[in-house]
């Protein structure tokens, strides 16, 4: 544990980055932290339209299907048909990756992923620190973890070296710290789901009466598909809601029935 901690090297360093001690912010008035996130918003989706549709990922559950990685502004990690990878050219602004820069994020667990060339083949770093493209499939030498540190991210293969690109625009992991020129951004074009907090899941839609059908109709088992829904009073269901026990009053009503895959 100590050697991997060493090997990320806690938080990513940026070198010739200065520190800045932390000022005191004034408080902020009614309506600054939405004004905030709507900046913010605005921010995201212009930055989403100068790179063709393709949006900056800034946790890893958003780091699933067709991805690429940016190492500088508009440049993307592009594979060779020789299993090696470069630097491409900088793209004009509005256009996203060309097909040889898209590559395919495969999660492994809750923290590593294994990345799939155009041409089929899983990534991984060679002793001598090239990033090749030629393995048929996916064992730990393919394992990478995305590390995200402050709004940054930088990508840790399993040799505990980061990637980054070498003086002549060749893919490598070399560098057991991140500065800098391990400092990348990975993008995707999957449709983000924006989920309301505040909005009741589907099944809660309606009054007590529809609630309850809902539920029978999402866990019944019965192959006859005929509703087997509860005769008890309704007034138990209001009781239940108004002291946060709809879920296991409901539990109990379709138990009773004998309609509910889960209940014993």
């Amino acid at each position: 544990m100590a050697e991997y901690m060493k090997a990320k090297g806690g938080k990513l360093k940026l070198k010739g980055e200065k520190t800045h001690k932390h000022k005191k912010h004034k408080k902020r008035k009614h309506g600054d932290e939405s004004d905030a996130t709507l900046l913010d918003s605005k921010e995201e989706e212009k930055d989403k339209e100068s790179h063709g549709g393709w949006w900056c990922v800034q946790e890893f559950e958003d780091i699933s299907g067709q991805i690429c990685i940016e190492m500088n502004p508009h440049s993307y990690v592009k594979a060779l048909d020789n299993g090696l990878f470069v630097v491409g050219p900088p793209h004009p602004e509005g256009e996203g990756p060309s097909p040889e820069e898209i590559l395919s994020a495969i999660k492994i667990d809750d923290s590593r992923i294994a990345l799939k060339s155009g041409y089929g083949k899983y990534l991984k770093p060679d002793k001598d620190g090239a990033v090749t493209g030629r393995s048929d499939a996916v064992g730990p030498m393919e394992y990478w973890e995305p590390v995200f540190q402050e709004g940054k991210l930088a990508l840790l293969s399993h040799l505990q070296k980061f990637l980054s690109a070498d003086e002549e625009d060749n893919i490598v992991a070399k560098s057991q710290s991140a500065s800098v020129n391990e400092v990348i951004k990975i993008r995707s074009q999957l449709q983000k789901e924006v989920v309301n907090p505040n909005e009741p899941p589907v099944e809660e839609k309606g009054n007590l009466k529809q609630v309850e059908i809902n539920y029978v109709k999402k866990f019944q088992k019965f192959q006859d598909k005929k509703l087997r829904i509860s005769k008890e009073d309704k007034n138990a269901l209001k009781k239940a809601k108004l002291e946060g026990d709809l879920h296991e009053t409901l539990l109990d009503r379709r138990e009773k029935m004998k309609s509910d895959r889960y209940c014993k």
